[in-house]
Parts: structure tokens; C-alpha cells; sequence
């Protein structure tokens, strides 16, 4: 394992709880965000111990990022725009943060041969009906005039631009793509599902499920992420080679909607609101969306633990200590 990380990102959903379970190893930790999704009530535990340090700044600041890799061996680079809402409604700002500031990690990481672990998406596999996803599948993405696949296609140039880093110049680069990530800290601000259901149910508030609910998911616990994502640092074969990470229990939309609904015991009704309502005209999303991770689990022995009905209780337990659930009544 190594030494001391940067964590690109690190105020953010995934990136603090993967700070927190380094620092728990004894690794020494240190993050750079520019909090525009992620926030420092998310790292505030954090800060107190000695082996941890942070920078706000947005990871296409040279100066900055130089500094702080010249000081670690290896960088986990999760900072990208995130949540269909945000790529839906800020196209360049998708575009531009994903890609130009994965060319920042990978040219700085060169500069000071840091192992790079580089997170990239369930999405690039876009319209595929091909279940469940395999790392060798080819990719289908919709027309160029639906900013809905600039995500997935910005992504795909940072997998390309990682694994000609790794071919041109030896630079150990590791890449997974992550299916559906939730847990504790996540924000429904963005379009993400699970915490949005949760926080509406708790309120007793209504349920909205965008389209016809019959698209499906596969939700895995951030705990169990960050375990599969350790567990690839500490393999040298992982080295040049995407991982597919995620959970293969498939569910609805809809069927989680009434799950979380009768887990959470709540008042709120269920409906369904048109795509092009939540997001806009001609809005297109894929029916199921469900991993292989056969590759993991073969180099690591990775399998994801957490259930579903534990991961609801998890999230609805964190937002009701966090003080974000105020008319709860449930």
C-alpha cells in the first residue's frame, strides 16, 4: 500500500470516505477540491488528524496540484463533474473540468512518477444492451446534440488519455469504472436517485421517479468502493487495466421507490415525472444498467457486501443526524 496519497476531489462523496478509510491504515492523506459538489462539513473530521491535509483549489491549477503531488507516490483522481442535472444544465463546465483536468492529474503525475488511479463511468457504456457490462464491450452513445452523453464521452477521452500516458510513458495508471456509487454524504442536489427518494420519503414528501420507473439499477455502498479501490492499489498486475466496480442486484426505479418508502415507513405518495419535465427535450436514458466485475474479483477477490435494505437505513440514519431531515414525522 503506499505511503501518501492525493485524493483528487477529496471533499467529495466518494473521495471522503476513501480519505477516511486510508487514514484509519495509517496512510497519510491529502486532498485537493474546489468544492463545487463537494463540501468541508464532508472532511471536518478529518482535519484534526496529523496525517491529513487539504487545499481548495480546482485541480487545473498548476501551481497548486505541482505542490502536492511532488509530496505523495500515488494519486486516486476522482475530481469531475458529476449528476445527469449538472451535465444536463452546465455542458462546458462538464466538458472542460473532466477533461482538461484529467490532462492536469496525468501530465503532473508523470513529472513525479505517482502510480494514478483514475475513476471513470457505468455511463460510457451508454446505450448498450448488452447485460451486464463487460470491460472488453463496445460502447454506444447517443447524437452529439444530446449534451446527456458529453459526460460519457468526456470520460472515454480521460480512459484514453490515461492508457496512452501508461503506453507512451510507463506511467502506472489504473482505471475502474464505477456503477452507481451511494452512501452517507451523498447529494441529491445533482439528480442522484437514492439520496433524492430517501430525503423526499422522509419528508413525507412525494416520491418522483423520472421517466416510467422501469429502467433498472444496481446500487453499490460507498464502504464497499472504497474497499475495491484500496484493494487494486495494492495490486501491481491491476497496473494498465479497467475494473468495472459495482453491485449486480438489479432493482427498478420504481421498485425502489416503494422499498424506500416502506423501509422508511413513510406517508409520501409516488409519481412519475416525464423526462423531458426533470431534464429537458429529448432526454435519453438507458433501460438497465447492471457490471460485470468478474475482473476484480478475480485479481482481488473483491465482491460487494452491503445490501440494499442496509444501505437505505445507512443514508436515511445520516440525514436524520445531519440535522437535513426537518419534517420528518416518520
Amino acid at each position: 500500500m503506499p505511503k501518501k496519497i492525493l485524493i483528487t476531489g477529496g471533499a467529495g462523496f466518494i473521495g471522503s470516505h476513501l480519505a477516511e478509510s486510508l487514514l484509519k491504515d495509517g496512510i497519510a492523506v491529502s486532498i485537493i477540491d474546489n468544492l463545487s459538489t463537494g463540501s468541508m462539513r464532508n472532511i471536518a473530521h478529518l482535519i484534526s488528524n496529523k496525517n491529513f491535509s487539504y487545499a481548495i483549489a480546482d485541480i487545473r491549477n498548476e501551481t497548486v496540484l505541482d505542490r502536492l503531488m511532488s509530496q505523495v507516490d500515488t494519486v486516486i483522481h476522482l475530481a469531475a463533474a458529476v449528476g445527469v442535472k449538472l451535465i444536463v444544465d452546465q455542458p462546458v463546465h462538464t466538458i472542460e473540468t473532466n477533461i482538461m483536468g484529467t490532462e492536469a492529474v496525468l501530465k503532473t503525475a508523470l513529472r513525479y512518477r505517482c502510480k494514478t488511479l483514475v475513476a471513470s463511468t457505468s455511463e460510457v457504456y451508454g446505450k448498450s444492451t448488452r447485460i451486464p457490462y463487460n470491460e472488453k464491450d463496445d460502447v454506444v452513445l447517443g447524437t452529439t446534440n444530446k449534451s446527456r452523453w458529453a459526460y460519457a464521452a468526456t470520460k472515454m477521452v480521460d480512459e484514453f488519455l490515461a492508457l496512452a500516458y501508461h503506453h507512451q510513458y510507463d506511467l502506472p495508471v489504473i482505471l475502474v469504472r464505477l456503477f452507481n456509487t451511494v452512501g452517507p454524504r451523498q447529494s441529491g442536489q445533482y439528480g442522484m436517485v437514492m439520496p433524492r427518494f430517501i430525503s423526499q420519503a422522509l419528508k413525507n414528501e412525494d416520491i418522483t421517479v423520472y421517466g416510467d420507473g422501469t429502467q433498472s439499477r444496481c446500487f453499490c455502498d460507498v464502504n464497499d468502493v472504497v474497499k475495491a479501490l484500496k484493494s487494486l492499489l495494492t495490486k501491481t498486475d491491476a497496473i494498465g487495466t479497467l475494473y468495472n466496480i459495482g453491485s449486480q442486484e438489479e432493482i427498478t426505479i420504481m421498485e425502489l421507490a416503494l422499498r424506500i418508502k416502506k423501509q422508511l415507513k413513510s406517508r409520501s405518495k409516488i409519481i412519475t415525472v416525464p423526462y423531458g419535465e426533470a431534464y429537458g427535450p429529448g432526454f435519453e436514458d438507458m433501460t438497465r444498467r447492471v457490471p460485470d466485475t468478474a475482473r476484480i474479483q478475480a485479481l482481488t477477490g473483491w465482491k460487494p457486501k452491503t445490501s440494499l435494505d442496509a444501505i437505505i437505513r445507512s443514508i436515511a440514519t445520516h440525514f436524520k443526524s445531519a440535522g437535513s431531515i426537518k419534517a420528518s414525522g416518520v
